[in-house]
């Protein structure tokens, strides 16, 4: 049974699968960086708006204008964290759909060749017909 584990999980597939993972969460911690630290800024500053500690009380127990806090003090719906995740997908999505495309186009058949030049003897009829069409 170990030999048969072994062979499983050094087959390119799985390999492969572990590789697209590692990258995966990489790329997942760049676009987290990207969004939290780029784009909400941003955004925050055209609406003077952080979207971290938007949230709605649930409850009146709730004092705290700190999402933090709130949460400590009872139940929120932080809605500002759930906009970021959403711009997240979106960018990951995007992102994804650029390099699909792009492999879609690398991917894409070669143009045409250039048609074959014709046999011999069909040259040779053409000539035929050619000489006899001028008569």
């Amino acid at each position: 049974m170990l030999k048969e584990f072994r062979e499983f999980a050094l087959k390119g597939n799985v390999v492969d699968l572990a590789i697209g993972v590692i990258i995966g969460a990489a790329f997942g911690k760049i676009v987290d960086s990207m969004v939290g630290d780029m784009i909400m800024p941003l955004i925050g500053a055209l609406g003077n708006v952080d979207f971290s500690n938007n949230f709605f009380a649930l409850n009146d127990t709730v004092k705290s204008t700190v999402l933090a806090e709130a949460k400590k003090e009872g139940a929120v719906l932080a809605w500002g964290n759930f906009v970021t995740v959403v711009i997240n997908f979106i960018i990951i999505a995007w992102v994804l759909f650029l390099i699909v495309r792009g492999m879609n186009k690398l991917k894409s058949a070669p143009p045409p060749a250039a048609p074959a030049e014709p046999p011999a003897d069909v040259k040779l009829l053409a000539e035929i017909r050619d000489l006899l069409a001028k008569r």
